[in-house]
Protein backbone atom coordinates (compact mmCIF):
# COMPACT_ATOMS: atom_id res chain seq x y z
CA UNK A 1 0.00 0.00 0.00
CA UNK A 2 2.64 2.18 0.38
CA UNK A 3 4.03 2.15 -3.09
CA UNK A 4 0.61 3.53 -3.58
CA UNK A 5 0.88 5.79 -1.77
CA UNK A 6 3.95 7.11 -2.51
CA UNK A 7 3.50 6.94 -6.44
CA UNK A 8 -0.33 7.15 -7.21
CA UNK A 9 -1.63 11.33 -7.11
CA UNK A 10 -5.26 9.53 -7.69
CA UNK A 11 -4.99 7.08 -4.68
CA UNK A 12 -4.13 9.48 -2.50
CA UNK A 13 -6.51 11.71 -3.13
CA UNK A 14 -9.29 8.71 -2.82
CA UNK A 15 -7.41 7.91 0.35
CA UNK A 16 -8.04 11.82 1.51
CA UNK A 17 -11.48 12.03 0.25
CA UNK A 18 -12.81 9.11 2.01
CA UNK A 19 -10.93 9.70 5.47
CA UNK A 20 -12.58 13.50 5.68
CA UNK A 21 -15.33 12.67 3.80
CA UNK A 22 -17.98 10.44 5.26
CA UNK A 23 -21.01 10.98 2.68
CA UNK A 24 -18.54 10.47 0.27
CA UNK A 25 -16.81 7.20 1.66
CA UNK A 26 -20.53 5.88 2.22
CA UNK A 27 -20.75 6.74 -1.77
CA UNK A 28 -17.66 5.21 -2.52
CA UNK A 29 -18.63 2.20 -0.64
CA UNK A 30 -21.95 1.71 -2.19
CA UNK A 31 -20.41 2.33 -5.81
CA UNK A 32 -18.15 -0.90 -5.09
CA UNK A 33 -20.97 -2.42 -4.37
CA UNK A 34 -23.92 -2.11 -6.32
CA UNK A 35 -21.39 -1.48 -9.76
CA UNK A 36 -20.10 -5.65 -9.26
CA UNK A 37 -23.86 -6.50 -8.09
CA UNK A 38 -25.30 -5.29 -11.17
CA UNK A 39 -22.72 -6.46 -13.45
CA UNK A 40 -23.23 -10.40 -11.85
CA UNK A 41 -26.84 -10.01 -12.07
CA UNK A 42 -26.72 -8.90 -15.85
CA UNK A 43 -24.14 -11.96 -16.39
CA UNK A 44 -26.32 -14.35 -14.72
CA UNK A 45 -29.52 -13.41 -16.63
CA UNK A 46 -27.75 -13.13 -19.91
CA UNK A 47 -26.44 -17.12 -19.11
CA UNK A 48 -29.05 -18.64 -17.70
CA UNK A 49 -31.49 -20.60 -19.39
CA UNK A 50 -34.80 -20.40 -18.83
CA UNK A 51 -36.18 -23.22 -21.80
CA UNK A 52 -37.33 -26.35 -19.69
CA UNK A 53 -36.95 -28.40 -23.14
CA UNK A 54 -33.19 -27.81 -22.82
CA UNK A 55 -33.09 -28.05 -19.19
CA UNK A 56 -34.45 -31.20 -19.59
CA UNK A 57 -32.46 -32.56 -21.91
CA UNK A 58 -28.98 -31.76 -20.20
CA UNK A 59 -30.54 -33.62 -16.89
CA UNK A 60 -31.43 -36.69 -19.32
CA UNK A 61 -28.21 -36.59 -20.65
CA UNK A 62 -25.88 -36.74 -17.51
CA UNK A 63 -23.77 -38.64 -15.97
CA UNK A 64 -25.16 -41.58 -13.41
CA UNK A 65 -22.55 -40.02 -11.17
CA UNK A 66 -23.85 -36.82 -11.18
CA UNK A 67 -27.27 -38.07 -11.10
CA UNK A 68 -26.32 -39.83 -7.90
CA UNK A 69 -24.79 -37.36 -6.23
CA UNK A 70 -27.56 -34.53 -7.16
CA UNK A 71 -29.86 -36.97 -5.13
CA UNK A 72 -27.24 -38.00 -2.32
CA UNK A 73 -26.84 -34.50 -1.62
CA UNK A 74 -30.56 -33.54 -2.22
CA UNK A 75 -31.17 -36.24 0.83
CA UNK A 76 -28.58 -35.15 2.92
CA UNK A 77 -30.25 -31.36 2.43
CA UNK A 78 -33.33 -32.56 3.09
CA UNK A 79 -32.26 -34.45 6.73
CA UNK A 80 -30.33 -31.55 8.01
CA UNK A 81 -33.29 -29.03 7.17
CA UNK A 82 -35.46 -31.63 8.84
CA UNK A 83 -33.28 -31.99 11.89
CA UNK A 84 -33.45 -27.96 12.32
CA UNK A 85 -37.03 -27.72 11.90
CA UNK A 86 -37.27 -30.73 14.55
CA UNK A 87 -34.76 -28.42 16.74
CA UNK A 88 -32.41 -31.44 17.39
CA UNK A 89 -28.71 -30.80 18.54
CA UNK A 90 -26.62 -31.26 15.38
CA UNK A 91 -23.25 -30.48 17.08
CA UNK A 92 -22.32 -34.24 16.17
CA UNK A 93 -21.77 -32.95 12.80
CA UNK A 94 -18.91 -30.35 13.44
CA UNK A 95 -17.41 -32.79 16.11
CA UNK A 96 -16.72 -35.71 13.08
CA UNK A 97 -16.12 -32.92 11.25
CA UNK A 98 -13.17 -32.22 13.15
CA UNK A 99 -12.26 -35.50 13.56
CA UNK A 100 -11.96 -35.49 9.85
CA UNK A 101 -14.99 -38.14 9.25
CA UNK A 102 -18.23 -37.65 7.34
CA UNK A 103 -21.33 -38.76 9.12
CA UNK A 104 -23.35 -40.75 7.16
CA UNK A 105 -26.68 -42.35 8.11
CA UNK A 106 -30.07 -43.77 7.39
CA UNK A 107 -32.54 -40.95 6.81
CA UNK A 108 -33.94 -39.49 9.76
CA UNK A 109 -31.87 -41.35 12.03
CA UNK A 110 -29.81 -39.98 15.09
CA UNK A 111 -25.81 -40.54 15.14
CA UNK A 112 -25.40 -41.27 19.08
CA UNK A 113 -23.18 -38.72 20.50
CA UNK A 114 -19.40 -39.30 20.00
CA UNK A 115 -17.96 -41.62 22.68
CA UNK A 116 -15.35 -40.18 24.89
CA UNK A 117 -11.67 -41.88 24.42
CA UNK A 118 -11.84 -44.68 26.61
CA UNK A 119 -8.67 -45.42 29.57
CA UNK A 120 -7.38 -47.75 27.43
CA UNK A 121 -6.71 -45.60 24.40
CA UNK A 122 -5.17 -43.02 26.53
CA UNK A 123 -2.85 -44.75 28.23
CA UNK A 124 -1.90 -46.34 24.83
CA UNK A 125 -0.87 -43.27 23.64
CA UNK A 126 1.41 -42.87 26.81
CA UNK A 127 3.47 -45.61 26.07
CA UNK A 128 3.89 -44.36 22.56
CA UNK A 129 5.63 -41.21 23.63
Amino acid sequence: MSLLWEKSQTWRWLVTKTRDSRPFFLGFATICGVIPGVIGYCVMQFTSSGNPELEAKLRHSARPESMMMGKVNQERLAEYLGELKRKEDTNDRYVAALRGETLTRKPYVRIQPVPKPSSEVKEETKDEK
